[in-house]
């Protein structure tokens, strides 16, 4: 399973947007309401309510932060970022094992990201786990870290024992749904851009560029 974590915002926007979440406490509802009828039995958490002001502008604030971050971008492949939520998990709250929805009245979940946007040192608890055959991987970014990892993943958020967990979590509809093509393509790019960077410009280079790019015509959707 591959998996990117980047920082995406410096602490001090992440501190501001910590802090423009929990001023007025804002709207915030049982995150029950999102979730399908499987989830909804493990889901324990609040989420700010997805058609206020606050959440809309908030969100696409995010999603321009993530436009415009090149390295995100060429891992996933964007063709469209929906579902953009603002999660708060406090103490005695947590969220069980579970697999995110495929299609959403959104969109499609090829891949799923959560931003942290509190001190991790703040809070107790409230790790990210995704698991696989291998075992489970727990997460605790620091405030303005993403985490992005492939929606087919079985993945549960650690009970919260002290503090508050303030999160945004969204998902991504690839141009590529298939997890494989999409972390070989990226391969391939990251290879000749550092080719590129090391040597320059050369005809060998243009067919290695030529081929991803036909390779993500063909395989995109």
């Amino acid at each position: 399973m591959e998996l990117l974590i980047h920082r995406l915002l410096e602490k001090d926007e992440a501190e501001k947007l910590e802090a423009e979440l929990t001023k007025n406490n804002g709207s915030w509802e049982d995150g029950k309401k999102s979730a399908g009828s499987y989830a909804a039995k493990v889901k324990n958490n609040l989420q700010l309510d997805q058609e206020s002001t606050k959440s809309r502008y908030l969100s696409e604030e995010i999603i321009n932060h993530i436009e415009n971050e090149p390295l995100i971008k060429s891992f996933a492949l964007p063709r469209k970022m929906h579902g953009l939520r603002f999660s708060k998990t406090i103490a005695g709250q947590g969220y069980g094992n579970h697999v995110d929805n495929t299609y959403m009245s959104s969109g499609r979940s090829d891949l799923s990201f959560t931003l942290f946007l509190s001190n991790p040192k703040s809070y107790k608890g409230g790790e990210l786990c995704i698991h696989s055959l291998q075992g489970s991987q727990q997460i605790k970014l620091d405030a303005g870290e993403i985490v992005i990892y492939p929606s087919t993943s079985l993945h549960s958020v650690e009970k919260v024992t002290s503090g508050t967990r303030l999160v945004c979590v969204g998902w991504i509809q690839s141009y590529i749904s298939s997890d494989e093509e999409r972390n070989l393509l990226f391969g391939l790019e990251a290879g000749a851009k550092g080719l590129l960077a090391k040597y320059g410009q050369s005809d060998e280079l243009n067919l290695i560029f030529q081929t991803y790019n036909n390779l993500l015509r063909r395989l995109g959707d």
